[in-house]
This record gives C-alpha cells, sequence and structure tokens, in this order.
C-alpha cells in the first residue's frame, strides 16, 4: 500500500461530464482520506465537456448537445450544490405541459396519465386518436397476461410489445423512449434502459398496474427538490439559466488544480508490472505471488512507483497509479483490449444524431405553440424525429419577441440524414416544419451541430456483460476502473453518479 503522505497519480481519460465528475470526486475521496492527488486529464477534443456544449447568440440560449436533465436524479442536483451553482438551475415553463405525437400528418396531444409511455389512466387512453379499437383493447390485455417467468434480460421493444401490443408500442411507447437512445427498441437492453418495466411485471403481475402504482408512489418525487430556488422546486427537468456549460465551467473552475491534456488522445495503458515480469521471465521485486484468489497486482508495494504509463498520441507518457476510463465504448475497448476481454465494449453500437436550432420572429411565424415540443413515430416517414419548442418550454432561452426550435435528425437505422450537406439538412428539417407545424417563415438563423457516434445502444444482456468485464479488469489492473454514458445510463446525473463511483473504487485498490 502506497504511504498516504505521497502523492497519488491520477489520469482521467475523457473530458466529458463522467471524465469530470471522476476527477472532482477523485480529488474529493483523497482529501476525505488525507491523501495528496494529482489529476491528470486527457482529451482528444480541444474543449472540456464532451456533448455538452451551450451557445449564447443574439439573446439566445441554444445547446447543441443535451438540453437538460431530470430534476428527480439526485446527483446532478448534488454536484450543483457542491459547486455552488445551484441557484442557476432553472425549470420548465408550467405553461407548457403539453406533449404532441405526430400521428397520419396531424399532430395528436398525448393522453393524460402516460408515464414513459405507459397507460395509466384507462378513460383517457380510451379515447385516444392514436391507437385503433383493436390497439386499445391488445393493450389493456396487460391486466389479465401472465407475468414472464424468466427473469434474465430482454429487449425493450419485445417486453413493450408482450404487455401492450404492437401498436402502443410503435406508436406511443417507441418515439417518445427510443428519443432518449435514437434507438431501436427491439434491440435495446430492458434492463440496461427501463428496468422499472420489467420489476412492475414482476410485483403487480402487469404492467400498467405496476406503473400506476409507481406513479402513485412517486407523485411527490418525479420533480425537483422544494429547497431549489422558485420553479426550480416544481419542475420534473431541470437546466441551468446560461445552459449547461454553466456546470462543465464550474467544474472547470474546481478543477484548476488538475493538469489537462486537450487536442490529444491516450492510445495505450501499460501495466509496469506485466512488462517487468514478462521481461525477467518472473515477479518483479515489490510483488508477491497471487495467494488463493488474489491477482499479483493487489499485492504490489510501495516503492516500486506507479504501477500504470498512460502512452498518449503524441508520445508523452503519463504515470498514473490509478486511471478512470470514460471513453465512449470503442475507445475504451482499444485502450483495455490487450488487457481484458473487451467483447461486452465492442459489442455497444453507436448511433449518430444532429439537431438543427432555428430561430424566428415570433411575429412572423403566426401560431403559438401550447406544449413543450412532439415527438415522431418511425412509420410517419419524416426526416426529422422530433421537435422542441425551445422558447416555449425553457423560457430563459429566447428574447419575448422571438422564437427558438430544436428538431431532431437521425436514428438508429437512418444515420445517414445526418451528413447531408447544411443547406440540404436545413431545407429538408423546414420541409417538414411546414407540413407538420405550417410555418414558412424564413429563420433568422439556422445553427446544425452533428454528433457522430454519440448514442450508445445497449444491447440485451448488457449489464450482465459489462459487469463481468469490470470484474475482470479489477482483478487484473487494480486501480483502472472504466465507466460513462456506455454503461449504466446516458443521461447527465447517471454519468456523474458514475464518475463518483468511479472515484471511490480507484481509491479503493489504491
Amino acid at each position: 500500500m502506497r504511504r498516504s503522505r505521497e502523492q497519488d497519480s491520477l489520469v482521467v481519460i475523457g473530458g466529458g461530464i463522467s471524465g469530470l465528475s471522476s476527477a472532482f470526486y477523485l480529488l474529493a475521496q483523497a482529501q476525505a482520506r488525507g491523501r495528496q492527488a494529482h489529476v491528470t486529464i486527457v482529451d482528444p477534443a480541444p474543449r472540456l465537456g464532451g456533448k455538452i456544449n451551450t451557445l449564447k447568440r443574439d439573446g439566445f440560449v441554444i445547446e447543441r448537445g443535451p438540453d437538460s436533465f431530470l430534476a428527480r436524479k439526485q446527483p446532478m442536483i448534488d454536484l450543483a450544490r457542491e459547486l455552488g451553482i445551484e441557484y442557476e438551475l432553472t425549470g420548465t415553463n408550467p405553461e407548457a405541459k403539453k406533449t404532441y405525437i405526430l400521428h397520419r400528418g396531424k399532430l395528436h396531444p398525448m393522453p393524460p396519465g402516460l408515464v414513459l409511455g405507459i397507460p395509466t389512466e384507462i378513460a383517457p387512453f380510451a379515447k385516444t386518436s392514436l391507437l385503433t379499437w383493436g390497439g386499445k383493447l391488445r393493450a389493456l390485455m396487460d391486466f389479465v397476461l401472465p407475468a414472464r417467468k424468466e427473469t434474465g434480460d430482454e429487449s425493450l421493444g419485445g417486453f413493450l410489445e408482450r404487455r401492450l401490443g404492437t401498436e402502443v408500442m410503435e406508436r406511443i411507447a417507441e418515439p417518445l423512449l427510443a428519443g432518449i437512445y435514437a434507438g431501436d427498441l427491439r434491440r435495446l437492453s430492458l434492463q440496461a434502459t427501463f428496468p422499472q418495466f420489467g420489476e412492475a411485471e414482476r410485483k403487480r403481475g402487469s404492467l400498467i398496474r405496476g406503473m400506476r402504482a409507481s406513479r402513485r408512489a412517486g407523485a411527490n418525487t418525479a420533480a425537483a427538490p422544494s429547497s431549489l430556488p422558485g420553479a426550480a422546486g416544481k419542475s420534473v427537468f431541470l437546466t441551468f439559466k446560461g445552459g449547461l456549460s454553466t456546470i462543465v465551467a464550474a467544474l472547470d473552475e474546481a478543477l484548476s488544480g488538475a493538469e489537462r491534456k486537450l487536442g490529444v488522445k491516450a492510445v495505450e495503458i501499460v501495466d509496469r508490472a506485466q512488462r517487468q515480469s514478462q521481461e525477467a521471465g518472473a515477479l518483479p521485486s515489490g510483488y508477491a505471488k497471487p495467494v488463493g484468489e488474489e491477482a499479483a497486482g493487489d499485492a504490489y508495494v510501495a516503492g516500486a512507483g506507479p504501477r500504470y504509463e498512460v502512452v498518449l498520441s503524441n508520445g508523452e507518457t503519463l504515470e498514473a497509479d490509478g486511471i478512470v476510463v470514460t471513453t465512449p465504448a470503442y475507445d475504451a475497448a482499444e485502450l483495455l483490449g490487450s488487457h481484458v476481454n473487451t467483447e461486452a465494449l465492442e459489442a455497444v453500437r453507436y448511433v449518430s444524431v444532429a439537431n438543427v436550432v432555428m430561430a424566428f420572429d415570433k411575429a412572423a411565424l403566426g401560431r403559438q405553440f401550447d406544449g413543450s415540443g412532439f415527438v415522431v413515430p418511425r412509420s410517419e416517414g419524416t426526416t426529422i424525429t422530433a421537435c422542441t419548442w425551445t422558447s416555449a418550454k425553457w423560457l430563459h432561452t429566447s428574447p419575448g419577441d422571438k422564437v427558438l426550435l430544436r428538431c431532431y435528425v437521425g436514428r438508429s437505422g437512418d444515420e445517414e440524414i445526418v451528413d447531408l450537406p447544411d443547406d440540404q439538412l436545413a431545407e429538408a428539417v423546414r420541409h417538414d416544419m411546414r407540413e407538420i407545424m405550417g410555418i414558412t417563415a424564413v429563420p433568422l438563423f439556422t445553427e446544425i451541430t452533428r454528433l457522430h457516434r454519440s448514442m450508445p445502444q445497449y444491447p440485451v444482456g448488457h449489464l450482465q456483460h459489462t459487469a463481468a468485464m469490470r470484474k475482470e479488469l479489477e482483478s487484473v489492473l487494480p486501480g483502472v476502473w472504466v465507466t460513462g454514458a456506455a454503461f449504466d445510463g446516458v443521461g447527465l446525473p447517471d454519468c456523474i453518479r458514475q464518475g463518483k463511483e468511479a472515484a471511490i473504487r480507484v481509491y479503493e485498490k489504491l
């Protein structure tokens, strides 16, 4: 064990929200344990923040990546408090509660009582024009269908079809849920995306009954803590008044003592113990032979120096006692493939998406927005997959006499559209806006952001496979942890939670 008076050399690979959170909590762990730590953050991008990217233009606050997070997920709020920026949090416009679904070219309001696309109020569900009577009756069979006996994973789409039928899955659940992952529900893991659905079936014998009970039990916990200021304490979704880059800037400041290696990529992790052992043909000095299940690396003792080296694309080498890898799964597989079986990482596909933001003069539009936006099922055949009426949903994002709209493009099986030239992509989006919303006005400006290979797709069995890989990694490379959106949730609070967990796991091995 390294002596507490020595400085721990820690490397975080990836400068997105997972990496920044890992770095922040590594320093917090060091302080709590009475240790000194030097943290280096490595990222091939020229700036920190990953997909979080707020643009301020002409009085507008424009998100080029994610635009908000679920208020009930505490890690983001906890981190905001630790950074002293909780008073910058803001909620959605309480007057813009409606959400629509496009069906046969027209916008239909989602029936009240839907929870993640699952009906919990029967009367409004029975009245919706989104489904045929046959589709509605098939969904209500959920009350009498037996629960699945097997406890293993299955696809999210397969589960929803089994419980509620194809119509509900394709016309309501798919556009709502797939929007989070830009994925194909029939290929996404149930346990890795919405495990509460499976739990509802097991506990109540019915998905609808289970989600209804969950809704009643969580009626007071869906929104943000009431201790937050103003409307933020009553909102289901939150962001920051100055955009999500607020938290990146705060983390950047809090990590002022950390070293940054930006514009350069980590290309290899070298285990000095393994290298010396291979060169000498025996265990190196400073190591004890494994006892029982103990790996040689767990017997590493003081005096041998940092165990690891991180080789960068510019030829530089960083020494490290502990490493947190927060890159996309495909990059993590390259870094770890010579040490452990990375099939679980290689199985995570990524989908490319884009968002097209347009600003308008309110007077030129000739219409009002009474909700937060709409989602689009695959069957509609449009270019856009969803549209947020941003200035109606988030009042801080636009001057009062202007309108800001954000349209989403690209999903699993339909990614080529993302790489259309700017003028063609903008025109395809404007065509959909004319057809769906009757908007013919010329935008004041258009901002297009392409996010290539940005949306991880969790395959069936994902949690079990990644857990096995992590267990092997912990044995072979103690003090090296891999985490981030590719593992246990793509939402910002999920990434922050995983960053904190990574810091604890690394320090448990130092």
